[in-house]
């Protein structure tokens, strides 16, 4: 080293010294961290992240049960729907300058079939299959879900129930998917779920049932009751034999990334998706694993820090069940266990997980009702937003930022779950009403 040093230079003083040494020791971290899939944080513990060990190589064939034609079959029949029309893929060139990366698309799920959020893709079309197998084990075989929206079998229909458990979102588009074809809905809650959410599942006919306790309670008591009664579940989550309406479910979901491939000019360098149970982060994962192959872009998965069951099933290696209190502003993904059937791809198509507080939400709402520039405005609900600050926490974490290879070159996908679904929420945190913020999508 040269006995003399400039002014500028960072070893100039005693003081550069000590920065310098902190400038490697964070560096020495990051790869530490990227070595082993441990997990770091910022100073105030806002945001962390999670490097998963086991990442599948670029080249590596994709896992788990969601398989091309699965996704061609949902895609198929969902765009056949009425009403049915692709959600906007949103460029947001002065967010993606803000948070320093070289582009940002929003793929704005708050239009979907009128239900302001991606759910029904998954959730209609898994209902649509439950009461055709319903059917098919009462002699009925190889009914046409077209059939049965048809009315042309509404009788017959009409005599089945499909119970299932939410946060607010997957129910309310189960009562719609059950309405469209005429079959009855019980849908079980929790009781920290918010009453809007609530009427607005009752609107659509079906009976709502409050439980004790969290999501996962609300999902074990909807088991319970279709067992005993004889109702089939429409669930996300997968255990043991029941998998059939998780992988609908799923691949109805991957219509989003299709959508998303047709409309992009270059693949994105990294996805950012929400996970719950893991369903639409599966989805996701598998169809850009599935198209772009080599070239798929770093998968991330958004947790909240009470419900992080991905993030620590990652750093594991294994399914990995939370306990205790999973609530979270960002309802949607409060959930303390990843589906079997959605672990089965995270597994490896998971490069890293971010595990965000919840008031970064609502910032990431909060920026995008109010945005710089020339990007337009847009109504985010709480998951959505996360994922929007992400983004904004990890522009103040250079190193978790580094750690995850966000730069000014990343094209970066971000999911936009949810728009203004219990409108007295989204008031509280933006400050005013949804339809002064953005027009409602047609």
């Amino acid at each position: 080293m040269p006995a003399e040093t400039s002014k500028k230079s960072p070893l100039a003083k005693g003081a550069g010294f000590r920065n310098w040494e902190c400038v490697q020791l964070s560096v020495i971290c990051s790869s530490l961290t990227i070595m082993t899939g441990e997990p770091f944080k910022s100073a105030d513990g806002a945001v962390e992240i999670v490097l998963n060990a086991n990442a599948a190589a670029r080249g590596d064939p994709v896992a788990g049960p969601l398989t091309p034609d699965g996704f061609k079959a949902a895609a198929g029949e969902i765009t056949s729907w009425d009403h049915y029309c692709p959600t906007p893929l949103t460029p947001l060139p002065d967010l993606a300058a803000q948070v320093g990366v070289g582009a940002l698309h929003y793929k704005d799920e708050a239009g979907r079939f009128g239900l302001s959020s991606f759910k029904p893709l998954g959730a209609a079309y898994a209902s649509a299959r439950a009461v055709a197998r319903v059917l098919e084990t009462r002699g009925h075989q190889g009914i046409a879900l077209s059939a049965l929206l048809s009315g042309d079998w509404a009788q017959e229909v009409g005599e089945i129930t499909l119970v299932s458990a939410t946060d607010g979102n997957h129910g309310r588009a189960v009562a719609w998917g059950a309405r469209r074809v005429g079959a009855r809905a019980k849908i079980f809650t929790h009781d920290q779920m918010s009453g809007g959410r609530r009427e607005a599942i009752k609107a659509l006919g079906a009976e709502v049932i409050i439980c004790a306790g969290g999501y996962d309670d609300a999902v074990r008591e909807a088991f319970r009751a279709g067992e005993e009664n004889g109702w089939p579940v429409v669930q996300d989550t997968s255990l043991g034999d029941y998998r059939d309406v998780p992988i609908d479910i799923s691949h109805g979901y991957g219509l989003i990334a299709q959508e998303a491939i047709e409309a992009l000019e270059a693949p994105p360098t990294h996805a950012i998706v929400q996970a719950g149970v893991g369903g639409v982060a599966s989805a996701i994962c598998a169809r850009f694993w599935q198209h772009y192959g080599p070239e798929r872009p770093k998968f991330i998965v958004l947790e909240p820090q009470n419900a992080a069951c991905v993030a620590r099933s990652l750093e594991a290696g294994k399914r990995v069940t939370l306990h205790g209190d999973t609530h979270s502003a960002m309802a949607g993904l409060a959930c303390g266990e990843v589906s079997e059937v959605a672990w089965d791809v995270l597994r490896t198509g998971a490069d890293a997980a971010i595990i965000l507080e919840d008031d970064w939400a609502f910032q990431g709402m909060r920026r995008l009702a109010d945005p710089a520039g020339a990007d337009p405005p847009v109504v985010a609900g709480e998951c959505a937003g996360g994922a929007i600050g992400a983004l904004l926490a990890l522009q103040e974490n250079p190193h978790l930022k580094a750690a995850l290879g966000l730069d000014e070159r990343a094209r970066v996908f971000v999911l936009g779950t949810e728009g203004a679904t219990d409108p007295a929420i989204y008031q509280s945190v933006v400050g005013r009403p949804a339809e002064t913020v953005a027009p409602a999508h047609p």
